[in-house]
């Protein structure tokens, strides 16, 4: 891994250093104040991490001295040290490296989980229905908030397909590898031979946009309103409530219907249109800037078989990064940080890879 050269480390120390001092006059207008303090407290962390490079380089020169010039107790004493101090500045240099990284500006957003059933008929919709309480249950130990958008139930069971939003902060950090195609192999309760089958269910988190991220026409949109149907077509409003809405440039349509408030759905349908248009802009701008080269990880490719969930042999595991974890009702349960972990990593050392390259 390239090193952060003495330059890099003294420009950032001194930009924040001119950050502090401008909003320590107090002569700022609010709109300044507010873009200043958040560019300081962003630039803050890696101020410290590279401060930190800093002070150690500084310890390991003054301890190569003493490795040549001290008598041979103290030689001996600093060779020690020094061994220590190369191991400490090298995981200071990733952790500073890391910080510099460009940083996805979705990533401290709120998410907008979809789950739909694939390939599996009834089982892929009871799979459908696992993943989603596994989001579930690891968003409540995150401390996030799961507000359900929209359900299609399934008659065994489970999910046709479920839309959330979920609330909290670095949602989409964390879930984002999450989207793709996840396959499950196990008997389904219905099997009398005891066969095993395998099914799948798609998965897509999307940033959650605000509105003024994405900007929408009424000109730009056919709404639609009708009486909410359930299954089999049966009327579950005796009032108009349902709302299709037709994004006539894209094309996107988003039907809501969950509420009994016709306002409510419209809403919601809203709320999950704007955040399809801002992903579908992000999708232009990642496919025009990345090139050639695609993200083993982080591709976003939706069709990409991502993980299988093999109840027999208890274990996940994930194809992307080949981790396979024999931890399978764990992890259904929500307890998905070491798998979310190992994702997170393989994307930073593959970045960090990227600027050694382009070094």
């Amino acid at each position: 891994m390239t090193a952060i050269s003495p330059e890099r480390i003294a420009q950032i120390e001194a930009r924040r250093d001119e950050l502090q001092a401008l909003m320590a006059t107090g002569e700022l207008p609010s709109d300044r104040f507010v873009a200043v303090s958040k560019e300081y407290a962003e630039l803050e962390p890696v101020a410290q991490a590279a401060a930190l490079v800093r002070r150690l380089r500084a310890e390991a020169d003054s301890l190569q001295v003493m490795t040549r010039d001290a008598d041979d107790e103290l030689r001996a004493m600093a060779e020690e040290e020094l061994r220590d101090n190369r191991d400490a500045l090298e995981g200071a240099n990733r952790h500073l490296a890391l910080a510099l990284l460009p940083r996805d500006a979705a990533d401290e957003r709120s998410a907008m989980l979809e789950v739909r059933a694939g390939t599996g008929g009834d089982e892929a919709a009871l799979f459908a229905g696992d993943l989603f309480r596994m989001y579930q249950r690891y968003a409540e130990g995150q401390g996030w908030r799961v507000e359900l958008i929209g359900a299609s139930d399934s008659d065994a069971g489970g999910y046709k397909e479920v839309v959330a939003s979920v609330t909290g902060q670095g949602v989409f950090a964390k879930l984002k590898f999450e989207s793709g195609v996840h396959r499950v192999q196990r008997v389904p309760v219905t099997e009398a031979g005891g066969r095993i089958h395998t099914s799948a269910a798609t998965v897509a988190v999307l940033p959650e946009a605000e509105e003024v991220d994405v900007k929408i026409d009424d000109k730009d949109l056919r709404i639609d309103i009708y009486r909410s149907s359930g299954p089999g077509g049966q009327s579950v409003n005796t009032t108009d409530s349902a709302v299709r809405i037709v994004h006539i440039p894209t094309g996107l349509t988003v039907i809501q219907q969950d509420e009994k408030s016709q306002h409510k759905n419209k809403a919601k349908a809203m709320r999950v249109l704007r955040t399809r248009l801002y992903e579908a802009e992000r999708d232009r701008l990642h496919n025009e800037r990345a090139g050639a080269r695609k993200s083993m990880v982080g591709s976003g490719d939706r069709s990409e078989r991502i993980r299988t969930y093999n109840f027999p042999q208890g274990r996940v595991t994930d194809h992307r990064i080949n981790l396979t974890l024999h931890r399978l009702p764990e992890i259904l349960a929500g307890d998905m940080g070491e798998l979310l972990g190992a994702l997170i990593a393989e994307d930073e050392a593959e970045r960090l890879a990227s600027l050694d390259g382009a070094a």
